[in-house]
């Protein structure tokens, strides 16, 4: 018999961006520095990371504060659109709000995020075939958190939308043999002081 073995899933968005989003900012790089050092008592194997600028700084300062874990880039845990719903799919009273704002992005984004995302689900989900449990760290941006997390709580397909998460803040997912997934936390940001919490957040979900 094939030995089976729990996996747990650290998710994380990257750091707080500049406006081009194309590097971190201090504020960012300050809480990437804190991610690390929170997970350095986590027996990571793997960081796995986006191959956008502020997803590869954030992993970078990340596995500085650890012991030689290593890191991998990853086209999966890129930021894309990991699935269209069709309008029946989605509640009537904001399905025009939440087509309109899928429309604004790139058509690329939208037309290739369904298969990276069914590929990101097959490559970072789901329990091992392997003796010992395995912890990972995924280094990603806010749609792709979201997808995981509806998958783990077996919400439809649509509902990534509205999951939102915040910097460097961290999601952690145990997926255990012959059990459903389980959301151990999510949005966590123990790990950041008062005015490094929130970013990525409009003003009005800060709580």
């Amino acid at each position: 018999m094939t030995a089976t073995a729990s996996r747990y899933l650290y998710l994380t968005r990257h750091g707080e961006a500049s406006e081009d989003e194309s590097r971190l900012v201090d504020n960012g790089r300050r809480q990437a520095v804190l991610l690390g050092k929170r997970l350095r008592e986590a027996p990571l194997t793997a960081i796995h990371h986006g191959p956008l600028a502020r997803a590869e700084q954030t992993a970078q300062l990340v596995c500085e504060q650890l012991d030689g874990v290593p890191l991998l880039p990853s086209e999966l845990a890129g930021d894309y659109i990991p699935y269209l719903p069709q309008r029946e799919e989605l509640p009537s009273e904001s399905a025009d709000a939440m087509l309109g704002h899928l429309a604004q992005f790139p058509a690329e984004e939208r037309e290739k995020g369904p298969d990276l995302a069914r590929a990101a689900l097959a490559q970072f989900t789901g329990p091992l075939a392997t003796d010992e449990p395995r912890h990972e760290l995924v280094v990603t941006h806010n749609f792709l958190i979201g997808w995981l997390v509806r998958a783990a709580l077996d919400a439809p397909k649509w509902r990534w939308m509205g999951i939102n998460h915040a910097n460097a803040a961290l999601t952690v997912i145990r997926y255990a043999p012959g059990r459903p997934p389980s959301v151990l936390f999510y949005n966590d940001m123990g790990h950041l002081p008062a005015d490094l919490r929130w970013t990525g957040f409009p003003p009005d979900l800060h709580i």
